[in-house]
């Protein structure tokens, strides 16, 4: 297995933090002064299944005058593996990048957060300073399945939602830190269908599935436990874990629209993402509905998720409410523009960062 060290591109560096709450790894650029202003700093945090190790080519593309400081999620990358209570929704990822952060001594940042990220640093902007937010593909403000447009919520235990979806098959190859693309199911193979769009060619590849196999799937982390339930699909959301974090029970962070500081916002998502969409092949009532899982109870009990409309319909209300949005929607792109469309990316967020500072 490719070691996170050996993952580094060349002017990355690594370092742990020992906080009050857990040890973190961050990178950092190796050029980057500690006593670089928090206006001129960037944090980014990574999606499910990834660590920060996906953010090296944007951290080295950014100004010189600049700071980038990318944080590894608890049970991700190279920080420390603990038990994530899901309960609390994504509060725990959030309070450990604050923690992260005090000890850098940085009362607030620019924050950039993908997919569950995004979700994470709206959660952070709910409960400390921020300067600004950018929403690369991110979880729906009220999380991922289970909810009608509005956001309420299908059923009383949120079924379908959490750790009973993952595939056994993929979290078995997760845990045996397979790099191959001999499965469907291998995080290799899963990168290409789902991660970007047909099309995308990288000479890192190796690195992003490294970075996928730092997924820890020890009890508690990914992908978490499930209940039984009465209704379709048989399951419903457990307590721990990471996919139960996002659960509709858990997690809801719409009360970003009633901030009285609201950070500007930038939201940033491609048309051809298969993971956070109006259709998203991660949502079981949209597998149901397209018959890829039998017994789906039909459109009345069990719609498949507007992910997308459900941002949009925030975020309008956001800016309703006197904050700051732009919305940038890559044609023909997947679920890391980062990624993909490197250079769009990095001029729009280089554009809503310094306009703040």
């Amino acid at each position: 297995m490719t070691s996170i060290q050996d993952s580094l591109l060349e002017g990355v560096t690594a370092r742990v933090l020992d906080t009050p709450r857990l040890r973190v790894n961050i990178l950092e650029r190796a050029s980057d002064a500690a006593t670089t202003p928090a206006e001129r700093t960037i944090v980014f945090v990574h999606g499910n299944v990834s660590s920060a190790l996906f953010w090296q080519e944007t951290m080295l593309a950014l100004p010189a005058d600049m700071r980038a400081i990318a944080v590894d999620l608890r049970g991700f990358g190279d920080t420390e593996v603990l038990p994530v209570d899901a309960t609390r929704g994504l509060s725990d990822f959030s309070d450990d990048v604050h923690a992260a952060l005090k000890v850098l001594g940085l009362e607030t940042a620019h924050l950039v957060g993908w997919s569950m990220g995004g979700g994470v640093v709206m959660q952070y902007a709910l409960d400390h300073p921020s300067l600004s937010l950018t929403l690369q593909a991110p979880v729906s403000p009220y999380g991922f399945g289970g909810t009608r447009t509005d956001g309420s919520r299908l059923s009383d235990d949120d079924a379908g939602c959490g750790g009973g979806g993952a595939n056994a098959d993929f979290v078995a190859r997760l845990r045996q830190g397979d790099t191959s693309a001999d499965a469907a199911t291998s995080p290799r193979s899963v990168f290409r269908a789902t991660y970007v769009a047909p099309g995308y060619e990288t000479d890192h590849e190796d690195i992003w599935v490294a970075s996928m196999n730092s997924t820890a799937t020890e009890p508690g982390n990914y992908p978490g436990d499930s209940a039984e339930s009465t209704n379709w699909p048989g399951f419903g959301a457990g307590r721990v874990g990471v996919l139960n974090t996002m659960v509709p029970k858990y997690f809801n962070v719409s009360p970003i629209t009633s901030l009285a500081t609201k950070p500007p916002i930038l939201w940033v998502h491609g048309t051809a993402d298969a993971i956070v969409s109006d259709a998203s092949f991660f949502d079981l009532n949209h597998l149901g509905a397209v018959g890829a899982i039998p017994g789906w109870p039909g459109e009345a009990v069990a719609p498949a998720q507007q992910m997308v409309t459900q941002t949009r319909n925030v975020l309008s209300a956001y800016r309703d409410a006197g904050g700051t949005v732009t919305e940038l929607v890559l044609e023909g792109v997947g679920h890391s523009p980062h990624l993909e469309r490197p250079d769009e990316f990095l001029a729009a967020l280089l554009a809503h960062v310094v306009c703040q500072a």
